[in-house]
């Protein structure tokens, strides 16, 4: 056996295997971050495509309800709302309809108003459109119009 003082000595003189650790390094958390920020982007972009299809898919079941609304306007006061009356006399309550025809205003996902005409293009007796996502006539993509008379053929 060894002496005590070998054995203070063997003590002292021996390094520890596994050195306890307090935290963790700057190069594991920054790998942490960016895996964090690669899977947030992933998710970003497949939730994008399915909120594309969802906003158009309200403005085609919008402008279903509000034709129907506008038929059965006309099945009541026997014409269509005029341009100048617009989708805001289907809010209106009358005798008729004590809630109106439609009980909330005729909104877009992009909280725009939807446009109305009487007469509608190409000899259509109306036209309800949505100018997308830009709000302006014309464009592509989600800023494309979707127009009663293309979704409703």
């Amino acid at each position: 056996m060894y002496s005590k003082t070998r054995m203070r000595s063997l003590r002292t003189n021996s390094k520890p295997r596994f050195r306890r650790r307090n935290g963790f390094s700057l190069l594991e958390v920054m790998a942490v971050i960016v895996i964090i920020g690669l899977l947030a982007g992933v998710v970003t972009l497949s939730v994008r495509s399915y909120m594309k299809r969802a906003y158009r898919t309200r403005v085609e079941t919008d402008l279903a309800h509000i034709v129907e609304a506008i038929t059965t306007y006309e099945g009541a006061y026997g014409r269509i709302p005029t341009s100048a009356e617009g989708l805001s006399v289907l809010v209106q309550p009358t005798k008729e309809f004590v809630h109106g025809i439609l009980t909330k205003p005729a909104i877009d996902p992009w909280k725009r108003p939807y446009q109305y005409n009487q007469p509608g293009r190409g000899g259509a007796e109306f036209e309800v459109i949505c100018f997308g996502s830009d709000g302006a006539e014309g464009g592509t993509g989600t800023a494309a119009d979707i127009s009663s008379l293309d979704t409703l053929k």
